[in-house]
């Protein structure tokens, strides 16, 4: 590791931004060009031939592609015994800013920024193989741009690639080690859902998954069928490329911009009247969410419901099947 005001060839390091199991991540200021900077820098302990060459494609995959919404690489070389890639320093990722509240017309800003990036990305040949919210970075202005092509995969006739992604965000047939171009759509339909809902959805991935109640409540039906699409499991069923889905996203953009704005002025209008049953589920949910776990919406009402529960305490429904991922 690298201490702060370290100097490395021309770059001088002011602190760890980032690190995981094979590249740490720095700021560094350029001191020949007097910028900000963010460093990749790959474990010393796994420098070996064939992964100093899975970076050198990283490399070269970045240096095909030339879009607003990508990261664009600086350079890329060796300094004494380290391999560094440098590219331009963002403020935050794409998850840290999932932390705070979204308005809607945000959301569909960063949705037509990211499905971009990664329609331009399918146009050269790329299957990213690695969407997630900590691969976007944020920059002024509400800026994203996509980044870590370290395990990207070049479209062949045929792919072969080994099961590789980030667990919670990696399409069925990717991790069964067939990605395609419609792997990063399904990659792309996770992130668009857990912005628009507050919730990730989880294997088997069923209909409707969890939150779908707050993503129906303020999202115009086009814009859920979109999504809906892009959340196949079967990949036959989904947009083909990111090219398709960004394309069907600019159609339903306007109506859903619409609709929300109407949505949230209803809101506004009636923010001082008293719904006793609003107030009554925010309250159980105070006392009672955690030690229940209701982690489960129900399909008729949208209540909040836990797994063993064999009916809907809000409307009285049955629960005979739990159509979601079980801890049991």
């Amino acid at each position: 590791m690298f201490k702060a005001k370290q100097q490395l060839g021309k770059y001088r390091i002011q602190r760890r931004v980032n690190g995981g199991p094979f590249a740490d991540v720095y700021a560094a200021t350029d001191t020949i060009e007097g910028v900000s900077v963010a460093l990749k820098i790959p474990q010393a302990r796994l420098m070996t031939k064939e992964f100093l060459e899975d970076f050198r494609k990283e490399v070269r995959v970045m240096a095909r592609l030339d879009h607003p919404h990508i990261l664009p690489l600086k350079d890329a070389s060796f300094i004494g015994s380290h391999f560094v890639i440098a590219f331009p320093l963002g403020q935050r990722t794409l998850a840290d800013r999932m932390r705070y509240r979204l308005s809607l017309p945000l959301i569909l800003d960063y949705a037509d920024q990211m499905v971009g990036a990664v329609a331009h990305a399918h146009a050269n040949r790329v299957i990213h193989c690695d969407i997630k919210p900590e691969n976007f970075i944020l920059f002024p202005g509400n800026h994203l741009r996509l980044t870590d092509f370290g395990i990207a995969k070049v479209a062949r006739r045929t792919i072969q690639a080994s099961g590789s992604g980030t667990v919670g965000y990696v399409a069925p047939e990717q991790a069964m080690g067939r990605p395609s171009f419609c792997s990063d759509v399904f990659s792309l339909g996770l992130v668009l859902y857990q912005m628009l809902s507050g919730q990730l959805p989880e294997w088997p991935y069923a209909w409707p998954p969890p939150g779908f109640a707050r993503l129906r409540g303020r999202v115009h039906p086009d814009l859920i069928n979109v999504v809906r699409r892009a959340l196949e499991v079967d990949p036959r069923r989904r947009f083909h490329d990111a090219a398709r889905m960004h394309a069907a996203l600019k159609r339903v953009k306007p109506r859903a911009l619409c609709a929300g704005a109407r949505l949230q002025k209803r809101s506004a209008g009636s923010a001082t009247k008293r719904d006793w049953k609003t107030i009554r589920r925010r309250q159980f949910l105070k006392q009672y969410g955690a030690a229940l776990g209701t982690r489960f919406s129900c399909p008729r009402c949208g209540g909040p419901v836990s797994e063993p529960m064999h009916a809907c305490p809000w409307c009285g429904a049955a629960r005979r099947v739990h159509r979601h991922q079980t801890r049991f």
